[in-house]
């Protein structure tokens, strides 16, 4: 099962920012275990594809 990419670039960096910190945040202790929810936005990021964005009709990329 293939997945259309729906997630522009500047909206990838973002997830990979903010699940890069939440995850590390969560390694190191800093938020609790509810830091590794990080790992959904580095998912999204790096499949290039968000399945809520898919239930809302919403892409940022212009290339898609």
């Amino acid at each position: 099962m293939t997945f259309a990419p729906n997630i522009g670039t500047a909206d990838r960096a973002l997830r990979l920012l903010v699940g890069l910190a939440l995850v590390a945040l969560a390694a190191t202790g800093e938020i609790g275990v509810w830091g590794w929810i990080g790992v959904v936005p580095l998912a999204t990021a790096f499949l290039r594809f968000c399945p809520l964005y898919t239930l809302i009709g919403l892409k940022t990329c212009r290339e898609c």
